[in-house]
């Protein structure tokens, strides 16, 4: 297990990485690239259906490149939904990953996060996609912040071998679990690993809370492996509480699209920008989302 001594060192490495010209731009000289982002949709935005190839086909029908699953679902069904639809899985969520938190004091839980990792790990594969999200962790009051590093590092460790005989790369989402509060306390954490099969999974709206996405996307960089599109009200937060701030719809609230848009240009992204936002309860919404999401795409 890593000590206290490495974690420092790991820590402090971040300090440097404006110095030593580590952050990581692709944008090149002239002309940037034209913009290639596909539109996904996660599968609690689809509050429609009652199978999974009536959600693929509700997405399909509202105009999406392709869905988010969770993990453990019926594969044999996602499989048929696919084939159906002709929709790809855009990558696949961990649904366990709060149940069983690879920062539990519990070696058992943990050992349970990491089982539930890699059945994460082994349905992208058999869905034709390269990313999973996970959280990696979550600092409490009975777990302290080092505590979370150096148990959460150890567990995707034993996780990590699997991920890269699958290639499929393990997206670290940043969410509200008192972790990873800064872009270059994050970026320090993926490249720990040493390993292109672990990137981060970056949230525009969760952000917002305490920080600027566009500024979070200039330093992670190469690292980003997926994009979550949220919106967030810093109005609605500050009168009912943080969470009451996700209650509005995409581009009627505080997130600057278009400077994320140019910040993604910038490191030269170009993938999945997947939407993680209700509104998704009628065919119309759902439409509704996915033009929205077009227009931020064009920002």
């Amino acid at each position: 297990m890593m000590n206290r001594r490495e974690f420092a060192r790991n820590s402090a490495m971040a300090a440097a990485f404006i110095a030593t010209g580590s952050l990581n731009s692709f944008s090149a000289a002239g002309k940037l690239p034209q913009r290639e982002l596909k539109k996904g949709v996660m599968w609690g935005s689809i509050a429609m259906g009652k199978t999974i190839l009536e959600k693929f086909k509700f997405a399909k029908d509202a105009g999406f490149d392709g869905v988010e699953v969770m993990s453990h679902l019926n594969r044999a069904e996602v499989l048929k939904a696919i084939e159906v639809t002709g929709l790809p899985v855009a990558s696949v969520c961990g649904e366990l990953h709060w149940k069983y938190l690879l920062s539990d004091p519990d070696p058992v839980i943990r050992e349970q996060g990491v089982t539930a990792l890699k059945v994460c790990l082994q349905d992208a594969s058999a869905y034709n996609t390269d990313t999973v999200l996970l959280v990696p962790g979550r600092v409490s009051d009975t777990v302290t912040y080092d505590e979370c590093w150096m148990r959460s590092t150890e567990e995707i460790k034993k996780a990590l071998p699997l991920a890269e005989k699958l290639q499929v790369k393990i997206g670290i989402e940043n969410v509200w679990n008192n972790f990873l509060l800064s872009p270059m306390e994050a970026a320090t954490y993926v490249d720990q690993f040493k390993s292109p099969m672990v990137g981060f999974y970056f949230d525009c709206g969760n952000i917002l809370a305490y920080g600027w996405p566009e500024q979070w996307i200039k330093i992670l960089g190469r690292r980003l492996a997926r994009v979550h599109i949220k919106e967030f009200s810093k109005k609605l937060a500050g009168e009912q509480g943080n969470r009451a701030g996700f209650g509005v719809k995409l581009q009627e609230g505080d997130v600057n699209w278009a400077a994320v848009m140019k910040a993604l240009d910038d490191v030269n992204y170009h993938g999945w920008t997947t939407i993680e936002q209700p509104g998704g309860e009628t065919p119309e919404g759902l439409a509704d989302l996915c033009n929205r999401l077009k227009n931020i795409q064009r920002s």
